[in-house]
């Protein structure tokens, strides 16, 4: 699925897909590029904030675990998120996180939690 957001005759994007326990997205201008990766848990119980760490990347570690968090805890499943662009870091962040709140996401809850199955068999 992709979003889009206008910004001064600039467009900044979102691609991202849902899996069952985790989302995937790339944040980019223009053209899809890979930039600066973190991966992101939400929170559990009383703890909001969730646990990140950039994987790969020099620029836009802050921002790009921002989106990762936040991307996380809105859906409840893990978020890995890839952040390319030529923004500064803080304009970055303003930008790419007003983008992010017209992503609609599928929070995971207990309804719709994948179901263990207890045969061995069966889960391998």
């Amino acid at each position: 699925m992709e979003e889009k957001l206008e910004v001064n005759s600039r467009f900044f994007k979102i691609n991202y897909i849902q899996l069952e326990n985790a989302i995937v997205a790339f944040f980019f201008e223009d053209r899809v590029r890979m930039g600066t990766v973190a991966i992101a848990m939400p929170g559990t119980g009383e703890v909001a904030a969730g646990r990140s760490s950039v994987l790969i990347g020099g620029k836009y570690m802050m921002t790009t675990r921002a989106l990762a968090e936040r991307l996380a805890g809105r859906s409840g499943k893990m978020a890995l998120v890839s952040l390319f662009t030529e923004l500064d870091e803080t304009e970055a962040l303003r930008t790419y996180a007003k983008l992010l709140d017209k992503v609609s996401v599928t929070a995971q809850t207990e309804t719709n939690q994948p179901r263990f199955n207890y045969s061995i068999g069966k889960n391998i």
